[in-house]
């Protein structure tokens, strides 16, 4: 990070994320909801150096900051509407995580799988539980401690009442069967934390969402979500490994 003033600094992009959410809809609220979603980072060539991992290795999670590249707009407000309070009530933007911000940033907690240090793209680095779309810009990362970074009495504020609510998801053996065994697990995961903004309810309606390079459709009826139909999604999309 160059320092430009006092006011204005530039952030380098170091890497991007590779996950298997092309479009926002469906992304777990936060990260960590789902240990079964896996993703990579892959360096810029310029940080495609081996030796900045050293030591990284005996850290079993780190913290990926990184840029809301879908939610870039001028000027800020001093509020913000939560979805998860319905999208009508508003609250300091400071005390959310939403995207709509001075500086449009964010921040995630993943578990690191591994790392692979030779490959034809630098060192990739093998993460798990990632909340992020498809090639987010990551602009740091730096381990998770333990003994600092988790706190057993942290009150939760208004988002003790948001708590992701679980679905049963019913879910067609032979509409399963269409996704990779290595994807199923991760898409359920996604569904039964009901992809769907906290304001829609209506028991007749078809959602629809891309995961892994398939298009998933389904409803949702009080806490039951069923899929209807999975396709495989225009043009595909990178899985991560």
């Amino acid at each position: 990070m160059m320092k430009k003033n006092e006011n204005e600094q530039v952030l380098k992009r170091i890497a991007r994320a590779r996950t298997q959410f092309p479009e926002k809809f469906g992304i777990p609220r936060q990260s960590g909801l789902s240990w079964d979603l896996k993703g990579q980072i892959i360096f810029e060539p310029e940080y495609r150096n081996e030796t900045a991992l050293r030591g990284l290795e005996g850290f079993s999670h780190i913290w990926l900051i990184w840029g809301f590249s879908d939610s870039i707009h001028d000027g800020w407000l001093p509020t913000v509407r939560p979805p998860r309070l319905g999208g009508n009530k508003r609250m300091g933007v400071f005390a959310t995580r939403s995207p709509f911000r001075p500086n449009p940033l964010g921040l995630s907690c993943v578990r690191l799988e591994k790392i692979e240090l030779h490959t034809p793209k630098g060192p990739i680095l093998h993460i798990a539980g990632a909340d992020l779309l498809d090639n987010t810009p990551i602009y740091d990362i730096k381990p998770y401690l333990s003994f600092t970074d988790s706190h057993a009495d942290a009150a939760d504020g208004f988002t003790d009442q948001t708590r992701t609510h679980f679905l049963t998801v019913d879910f067609p053996p032979e509409l399963l069967n269409r996704v990779d065994q290595d994807s199923r697990k991760a898409l359920v995961s996604v569904l039964s934390q009901d992809p769907r903004p906290s304001y829609q309810h209506d028991p007749a309606r078809l959602y629809g969402m891309t995961f892994a390079g398939y298009e998933i459709k389904f409803c949702v009826k009080e806490d039951r979500l069923t899929v209807m139909h999975v396709s495989k999604a225009y043009g595909g999309l990178h899985k991560p490994t």
